[in-house]
């Protein structure tokens, strides 16, 4: 019996890194998976036959987070699909690296589109079902950089503070209705975008983190996992760090 069994997650950005860990970890404790992606048709194609491979349910929507109707049009359709939508992670993200005086106008609406605007996005559209069930989690996949800050990267810390906001906002708003809303800040996971990352400089944040190691998107998705179950029935509008003890 897993901890989601009878349980429909829906999962923006899922085809790689954490967004993948936390669809099939879910799909591994019973939820039935809806998850979106933008690009990437093979991976999207594996990641189905691999939760289909346990037993679920799964659904996969090509589409672009940042999109108001193209959210509105999937929660529409996985509601149809699925018959409920218990749980929401807003993970699409993306960097556009640049110091702020560098940076243009491009790289910084791109960023907050597919980072903030598209967990409104999403929001606005799964939680009149959630309130209609009165039951619901969501998770935002916020970031340590969003709780500290990081130089040039301005555009992503922002996106990433917003999301804390936004999740501590929803709690207040929609806990009456038994929705919880929360916030996960990875900090050095491996995933494609630290693995792009010099060498000499991952070593280098390696050695600033407690741990002494990078994170693996498995272990964000263990925190999802908690997030997203009755494990953390009394627990909403909360940003928990997962980096290692970076941020303390």
């Amino acid at each position: 019996m897993g901890l989601l069994d009878g349980k429909t997650a829906l999962v923006t950005g899922a085809t790689r890194g954490i967004g993948r860990a936390i669809a099939l970890k879910f799909a591994s404790e019973g939820a039935d998976i809806a998850f979106t992606y933008r690009s990437q048709e093979e991976a999207a194609l594996t990641l189905t036959a691999e939760i289909e491979a346990m037993g679920v349910r799964v659904k996969a929507y090509k589409s672009d987070a940042a999109s108001f109707e193209d959210a509105h049009n999937v929660v529409a359709d996985a509601k149809d699909t699925f018959g409920h939508i218990d749980i929401l992670v807003n993970n699409a993200g993306i960097t556009k690296d640049g110091l702020m005086m560098r940076m243009d106008e491009a790289a910084w609406d791109a960023v907050i589109g597919t980072n903030l605007k598209s967990a409104f996005n999403f929001i606005h559209a799964c939680t009149p079902i959630m309130a209609r069930q009165r039951n619901g989690s969501i998770i935002n996949m916020s970031s340590v950089v969003g709780v500290s800050g990081n130089a040039g990267q301005c555009n992503y810390s922002a996106s990433k503070a917003g999301l804390i906001g936004l999740s501590k906002s929803i709690a207040k708003e929609m806990g009456p209705r038994g929705i919880r809303s929360n916030c996960i800040a990875p900090g050095f996971i491996a995933t494609d975008m630290t693995e792009a990352l010099p060498e000499n400089l991952r070593q280098e944040w390696e050695k600033q983190i407690p741990l002494r190691r990078g994170g693996q998107p498995e272990d964000v998705a263990k925190v999802a996992l908690f997030l997203a179950s009755d494990l953390s029935s009394y627990v909403t509008g909360q940003v928990i760090n997962c980096c290692g003890g970076m941020n303390c």
